[in-house]
C-alpha cells in the first residue's frame, strides 16, 4: 500500500502543473491497483477538500463527487470509510462543510457522546456550540 499525500491527490485532480500531474495520473491510473492501492488518511482527504473549495472554489456538489469517487475506487483506501461515509451523507445536506462533517462524524465512530466546538457554522455537522 502507497499513503497519498494531499498534494499528489490535488495533482491528480485538478492537473494544475504539468509535469506533477502527468505523474500523479500515472500512479493513480496505471501503478495503484486492488492488490497494491493507495492510501487516503483523513488528513489528507480533509486537506484535500479544503484545497479544491478554497483554492480551486470547487462546490459541495463537486466535494461530494469527489469523496464518493474515492470511496467508490477499488485502488484506494480511505482511512475510517465508515466516518467518511457518515461525513459524506451528512455534507450532502448542504447544512455544513465536509470538513466540519468529518469531524463530527468521526468523533462520533471514535465513541464521543458530543463534539463540541466555537464555530457556528459546525453545529450544522452535529456538533455543540461551546458557549
Amino acid at each position: 500500500m502507497t499513503g497519498l499525500d494531499t498534494n499528489v491527490l490535488v495533482r491528480y485532480l485538478t492537473q494544475d502543473d504539468p509535469a506533477q500531474s502527468a505523474r500523479a495520473t500515472r500512479l493513480m491510473e496505471q501503478e495503484l491497483s486492488e492488490d497494491e492501492p493507495g492510501y487516503v488518511g483523513l488528513v489528507a482527504l480533509a486537506e484535500t477538500t479544503w484545497v479544491l473549495q478554497r483554492l480551486y472554489r470547487a462546490s459541495a456538489a463537486e466535494i461530494h463527487d469527489t469523496v464518493a469517487d474515492f470511496l467508490g475506487a477499488k485502488q484506494i483506501v480511505v482511512e475510517n470509510r465508515d466516518a467518511v461515509s457518515r461525513a459524506l451523507a451528512t455534507s450532502a445536506e448542504g447544512k455544513c462543510t465536509f470538513a466540519d462533517a468529518l469531524i463530527a462524524a468521526s468523533a462520533t465512530v471514535a465513541g464521543c457522546t458530543s463534539v463540541v466546538s466555537f464555530d457556528h457554522g459546525a453545529v450544522r455537522a452535529g456538533t455543540k456550540l461551546l458557549a
